[in-house]
């Protein structure tokens, strides 16, 4: 398993459908795996173990920034699944962009008014779900923020990945790959006022800082959705004729592989992206992009249910528990443990789990 600020793995080449069906086998049995508890405010490496079963079926509310990418998907799967085994009820909600904070609110607040127990949430925005996350643990339900980052609002547990390093293991690797030559880059971060966003692009940032080759053009924020992405990088293509690097989440990359090849430049623009999602694992595959890092996205999704259970039951709970991210890059796969990378293939969202 790769550390933070260490070097990635270099990992034998499989398919992506041989990936998908070891995702399967191993999803049931995804214990123990090795996270960061944060808790006392330093990483302290530990063994992730979950509870046997909850010991009521509880009611949890789950909240999405949206659904629009096999991302969340595959935290959706993993929230589902781990409710499931863990037999508790679970709503799922999702508020359709991040430009959609209004909707996430009224959200929360229909999760405070429907009886559920717990409450777990994807903010849209820190700031903007602070007060609504007092307002939840003032009612004596448990907060639980999962996969994106809330540093000062209060919560009752909450998971994330150090962004930044994410960032920074995809642009040393761009820096490995280029090898010496020039690279000019056009970062596509993500949306703007989200955190993670630029969280991930300081890291990358950080990783080119002072590196001759590799010279920053410009940074383009914007909703995750393709056709944002698309658009700002047709702009990019038109205001940067010289950008051969571009940089970004994954649809980013997704959009970037038929807008360079719309206008004749595969092969000349390098495509790298900061996240996972089916897609990436796909173009990679293909050989269409240089890598993505992982923060085990359906791992987060699961980890979130146990701590909701376990905060509803006053079992031990770690209050800040952080993925230790990966680089999966071309020929680096195997060891990877991708039934908590992505959601297999023909799983298709569920929004509700019923206890038995």
């Amino acid at each position: 398993m790769h550390r933070l600020g260490k070097t990635s793995l270099m990992l034998g080449t499989v398919t992506a459908l041989a990936l998908l069906g070891a995702a399967a086998a191993q999803a049931e049995d995804w214990w123990p795996i090795k996270v960061y508890d944060a808790s006392s405010g330093s990483n302290q490496e530990i063994n992730y173990e979950p509870l046997a079963k909850a010991a009521k079926p509880w009611k949890l509310c789950v909240l999405f920034p949206h659904m629009k990418d096999s991302f969340w998907v595959a935290v959706a799967y993993g929230i589902v699944e781990e409710a499931k085994r863990q037999n508790v009820n679970m709503t799922l909600f999702e508020a359709g962009g991040y430009e959609n904070l209004p909707r996430q609110l009224s959200q929360f607040d229909d999760c405070m008014a429907g009886g559920y127990d717990a409450i777990i949430v994807g903010a849209i925005s820190e700031a903007g779900l602070a007060k609504k996350f007092e307002e939840g643990i003032a009612a004596g339900k448990p907060v639980i923020s999962t996969v994106n980052p809330v540093a000062d609002a209060k919560t009752t547990a909450k998971m994330f990945v150090e962004f930044d390093t994410m960032g920074e293991q995809t642009g040393k690797y761009l820096v490995e790959d280029l090898a010496g030559a020039d690279a000019k880059v056009v970062n596509f971060p993500g949306p703007a006022g989200s955190g993670w966003a630029e969280s991930f692009n300081d890291g990358f940032k950080k990783a080119i800082d002072g590196v001759s080759n590799v010279e920053l053009l410009d940074e383009k924020f914007g909703d995750s959705g393709v056709a944002v992405q698309l658009q700002l990088i047709q702009d990019a293509l038109q205001a940067y004729p010289d950008m051969n690097v571009i940089w970004g989440t994954a649809p980013t990359a997704e959009a970037a592989i038929a807008a360079v090849a719309e206008v004749g430049r595969e092969g000349e623009i390098k495509i790298m992206s900061s996240y996972e999602n089916q897609a990436m694992l796909d173009a990679l595959t293909r050989g269409d992009i240089l890598g993505f890092a992982t923060q085990y996205p359906v791992l987060e999704g699961k980890v979130a249910i146990d701590m909701a259970v376990r905060a509803l039951e006053g079992q031990p709970l770690m209050t800040f528990v952080k993925p230790i991210p990966d680089m999966i890059a071309k020929g680096t796969v195997d060891k990877i443990n991708m039934g908590l990378v992505l959601a297999p293939a023909d799983w298709q969202p569920v929004y509700s789990v019923e206890a038995q």
